[in-house]
């Protein structure tokens, strides 16, 4: 490479024309003169097909030519595209910006130069140009038609309907079917032409510019968008292709993702000859450094990657274009190659500051009229998409919606949010933002322990329309990232506040601000927060009825996820059995059905109860127990249905083992927005919520004097589901640990037959196992008869390889911090292996050692050893000695790198990833609580640095807030995972000087939630603490011993 003359600014090395499309240069400065000499022309061919000439100085750097493209196309936004052309060796490259043209385009005449999208942001809605989108979309439609974008059936025939709608406008059958002969889009068109004709005619009114923006959407979920693969062996030899996007560098074996190493675990990368080189950080408990080691081609194949590695670097996470080297005085070492333009964060904060003017652009392919506005226009708060239905993944219920199986579900546009100005700024991405990516390499270990998972929706009320399906997945971070979002917030623009229904062509504020900090009705101030509760009745028994209303309305919308969502999605698919099929769904719709009318009971109820009529003056309604009793009673007819649902989950579970099309389905719905916890645990909602009736009962009767008007009602009630909580007691049980297994099974690779007769788990959680390399972070899963420790596999699942079993019986224990030198240690002998673990406290210590002794001491009791869990395991031999200070290979931590066993997505978020991450554990007693704590109702939150509360419809459920942005959403916005966080009440320092206030801190996230009465915030206070801080198992079978459960 030669080297590069320094400059005093990035500006001042551009030979772009003054009025250029993109420009870097510093604020009142002019580009240099172009350099003189012979001109050359260069054919460049967009993006729609068509082919320009530009004429060029020879001696020009590529910039000028960059430059002049998109000063042609008006494009504002040029920085995320690039120049690619076949070099001498027919290798495709990248044209260099700092080098003259006339060196790396040897014979301009007979080369065509590709304009295409070099960088594709993690998130469509931060391109802010409708011009910008439009090229994007064209770039999604060639990778489609080249193969280059792999996707389902589904997801293709969606992808291309969007591309239809945009290019010839509203559904009509005939036309779209003679379109569709003229144009290929995919290479299997024919095959799927009647599920493209059947997709586009959902979108009738959308304009080309909304069509482009939802094709970008569900693009972005691909696992292949915007991957180009660049052949390569590893060090076995195994043929695998390597990629480069925003997150850092993929690692594919055909078309599957099988590893991923975040930009914040590569410390360098460097080529030699042909060897590619990936040098990673050091573990956070070890100071070995892992080089990974890749084959290539060629030296010119190689040299060519990593130049792309760097750029993708450099754009993705740097704060501004990185200094020139200085030039040596004798020798030069290495390549002076650089990254040269704008970063990211540069390009957001440049169309942040307004510095551009919308123009006029033609679409080549379409037959609407689609042009920018020539003004830029300032947008109303509150406008809306012009004939634009929701589009979402699940639907968001206005007052009054129908069921979901009439309404919309197609996979969602992600809003352009607006903002609470003073709240901090995130993400909504699964990956991290540019600016909150743009620390230096020294960053370290990227933060795994963010706080929420924003699934973003759009809210606009809609006209009813049929469901679609989903079509990706939010798990594509190799990380936790799709549980959270970095709390450190983004180069968002906070000085525009807008509201979420923004069209995508309108102007919109940045989207690294959390959805969650938008409210459509505006900024509610404390004052009339405090004279709304003031309004509401002050007797606990209200609140406590409300509880009863407010939790309703959440088991009703988890119904919903069965008696709708589930129901749609089978029926359109042959895929389940119809004995299953009868099984399932008859015994849901009567509940569904039932509890509605019981929910309407309960609000009219609380209406009087709250003086919205005159019969509050008589006293009559305020009470309780009546509508209670009369509904417990009415339950009772319904018992039949709730014994089906233990065997309905039993059905379940054994059909997807004998059917892989059963499987895939459930596994595509859990991925959907709606379905916000494992398909499973809703099976089991009616049987958790008898619980629910008992404990509020249990308060109510505690409450009041036997000479209470409710009193008596409240009680013989009690005493109705006291009788049908024992009766179910049992199957309750079973049917928990069984859920539990069959939710654990799809965690792990390597596990034959997890699921047994008497089996039962008992806990999990994140230990340090010590071996020949020091402390190395291991996920341990105990059982009634065996305790396996298994490795985060860098998979596209992200599911847990099993590395060893040990089983308990013959096991002893022994606390071994003196012998190794190690906090927190223990040793574990088993028969044939014996292994050195730690834990990350002292507690998590004293909880693992209870629950291992009283595991081994039931598997004493049993009969003999358990049946081996891994088929292929050989058996060791080695002395315990031997064992515990074994290295394990390199092979055996990334054997999940060359795997394609069960290489299909998954869920990111569950319960064994959140201990992964916050280093911590959770047992089946901890579980077995957390039914019992369920919540919902409205709290206001506020962030650490914010002023204002925001008003949210939260739940409470499976150790985990959901927020929504009422309780008509179908599913929620974010997630907050709780294992981890310390509960408290803010101190006077905090100065918030509001009633019912408490605090979530968990390292720097720290959040206030607001209550709207003191009974409210105690009910708050007790279930979110079970689930911050395990109760020990002592206390809480003592606790279960003293209610008929």
């Amino acid at each position: 490479m030669g080297e590069i003359e320094q400059r005093p600014t990035p500006g001042s090395r551009l030979g772009a024309a003054e009025n250029s499309g993109i420009s870097t240069l510093e604020h009142g400065q002019k580009p240099p003169p172009t350099p003189s000499g012979k001109l050359m022309s260069v054919r460049i061919q967009m993006l729609d097909d068509t082919q320009e000439a530009f004429e060029v100085p020879q001696r020009a750097p590529g910039k000028v030519l960059l430059d002049a493209v998109c000063s042609h196309l008006n494009l504002v936004e040029g920085d995320y595209f690039g120049l690619e052309f076949p070099d001498h060796k027919k290798i495709t490259v990248w044209l260099d910006l700092l080098k003259p043209i006339v060196k790396q385009i040897r014979r301009p005449k007979h080369v065509v130069v590709k304009f295409v999208v070099k960088f594709f942001p993690p998130d469509h809605t931060q391109l802010q140009e409708e011009l910008t989108r439009y090229l994007f979309a064209l770039q999604v439609k060639q990778d489609l038609a080249q193969g280059r974008l792999t996707c389902s059936d589904t997801s293709a025939a969606l992808l291309v309907s969007h591309i239809v709608q945009s290019e010839i406008g509203d559904f009509d059958e005939a036309s779209d079917r003679e379109h569709l002969a003229k144009n290929k889009y995919i290479p299997q068109q024919d095959a799927l032409e009647d599920k493209i004709v059947e997709f586009h005619h959902n979108h009738i009114g959308q304009t080309p510019a909304e069509s482009d923006f939802q094709l970008l959407e569900i693009a972005r979920r691909l696992e292949m968008y915007g991957v180009r693969l660049h052949p390569a062996k590893d060090r076995e030899g195994t043929k695998i292709n390597l990629a480069v996007a925003n997150t850092g560098i993929l690692v594919f074996q055909g078309f599957t993702k099988i590893n991923a190493f975040n930009w914040a675990k590569v410390r360098k990368l460097s080529f030699k000859r042909k060897r590619f080189l990936i040098k990673l950080r050091p573990d956070v408990n070890s100071s070995y450094q892992d080089t990974l080691e890749f084959l290539m081609a060629s030296r010119d194949f190689c040299k060519s990657f990593w130049k792309i590695c760097v750029e993708h670097h450099a754009f993705f996470r740097l704060f501004e274009e990185p200094k020139p080297k200085p030039k040596p005085v004798l020798f030069s070492r290495g390549s002076s190659f650089r990254f040269s333009g704008r970063t990211q964060k540069q390009v957001l904060d440049y169309v942040k500051e307004g510095g551009h003017k919308k123009v006029q652009f033609e679409r080549k392919h379409s037959k609407i009229h689609s042009i920018r506005s020539l003004a830029t226009q300032p947008a109303e708060p509150n406008s809306e998409v012009p004939k634009q239905a929701q589009q979402s993944a699940s639907l968001t219920f206005g007052e009054g919606a129908a069921s979901p199986g009439g309404q919309s579900c197609q996979p969602g546009r992600d809003p352009p949010a607006s903002a609470d100005e003073r709240g901090p700024q995130r993400n909504p991405t699964p990956q991290r933002s540019p600016a909150g990516s743009t620390k230096a390499d020294g960053a370290g270990r990227a933060e795994t322990e963010e706080e929420e998972e924003v699934a973003k929706d759009r809210t606009q009320q809609s006209r009813p329309r049929p469901p679609q399906p989903s079509t990706g997945s939010l798990t594509g971070s190799p990380h936790l990232s799709e549980l959270s979002i970095n709390s450190q917030g983004g180069a968002a623009p906070t000085s525009t506040v807008l509201s979420p229904n923004l069209s995508p062509d309108t102007k919109q504020a940045s989207p690294l601000v959390s959805p969650l900090l938008n409210d459509q009705a505006g900024p509610r101030t404390d004052d009339e927060d405090d004279g709304r509760r003031k309004r509401f009745p002050t007797d606990k028994a209200y609140f406590i009825a409300k509880e009863v209303s407010t939790t309703e309305r959440t088991y009703l919308k988890d119904l919903e996820v069965i008696t709708s969502w589930f129901q749609s999605t089978v029926s359109k698919e042959d895929s389940m059995p119809e004995t299953l099929k009868s099984l399932i769904f008859p015994n849901f719709e009567p509940l569904h059905k039932f509890h509605t009318n019981f929910l309407k009971e309960i609000e009219q109820r609380l209406a009087l109860w709250e003086g919205r009529s005159n019969a509050h003056i008589r006293g009559d309604y305020q009470r309780i127990g009546d509508v209670l009793l009369k509904n417990i009673q009415g339950m009772k007819q319904l018992a039949a249905h709730l014994w089906k649902h233990s065997e309905a989950l039993e059905a379940l579970e054994t059909g997807i083992r004998g059917s892989r099309r059963l499987e895939s389905l459930c596994r595509d719905f859990e991925l959907q927005k709606v379905c916000y916890l494992s398909l499973n645990t809703f099976l089991l909602r009616p049987l958790h919520r008898l619980m629910h009736y008992k404990q509020v009962l249990e308060r109510l009767c505690k409450h009041h004097p036997p000479s209470h008007t409710d009193f008596r009602d409240c009680r013989a009630a009690l005493a109705e589901i006291t009788e049908m909580v024992a009766q179910l007691h049992g199957t309750m049980i079973k049917m928990e640990n069984f859920q539990k297994l069959h939710e654990l099974k799809k965690d792990l690779i390597g596990v034959d037959n997890l699921v047994i007769p008497g089996r039962e788990f008992i806990r999990l959680g994140s230990l340090s196992k010590l071996s020949g390399k020091g402390l190395q972070p291991r996920m341990f899963f105990l059982f009634n008869d065996v305790l396996l420790y298994t490795s985060r596999g860098l998979t596209a699942s992200n599911q847990f390889k099993v590395h060893g079993q040990l089983p308990l019986y013959g096991m002893t224990m022994e606390e071994s911090e003196d012998e190794w030198g190690v906090p927190h240690c223990l040793t574990l002998r088993g028969q044939r292996q014996s292994i050195v673990v730690a834990a990350s406290s002292r507690s998590e210590m004293e909880k693992w050692v209870e629950d291992i002794q009283m595991a081994i001491d039931l598997a004493e009791k049993s009969s003999g050893p358990a049946p081996e869990f891994l088929a292929s395991s050989p058996p060791d031999s080695k002395s315990p000695e031997e064992a515990a200070g074994d290295q394990e290979s390199e092979d055996d931590l990334s054997a999940s790198r060359t795997s394609l066993e069960r290489q299909a997505p998954h869920r990111g978020n569950t319960m064994v990833h959140v201990c992964w991450h916050r280093n911590t554990s959770v047992s089946m007693v901890d579980f077995s609580v957390a039914v019992e704590n369920q919540l919902s109702g409205n709290l206001l939150r506020k962030f650490k640095n914010s002023n204002g509360w925001q008003k949210l419809w939260v739940v409470f459920t499976n150790f985990c807030l959901f927020f929504y942005k009422s309780h008509q959403d179908s599913h929620p916005l974010a997630s907050l995972p709780l294992l981890g966080y310390s509960l408290t009440i803010p101190s006077e320092s905090e100065d918030l000087h509001k009633d019912y206030v408490f605090k979530l801190h968990f390292k720097s996230h720290v959040y206030y939630f607001r209550a709207e009465s003191e009974y409210t915030f105690e009910r708050w206070m007790e279930v979110i603490r079970s689930a911050t801080s395990s109760a020990s198992r002592a206390h809480v079978l003592s606790h279960k011993e003293s209610h008929v459960y």
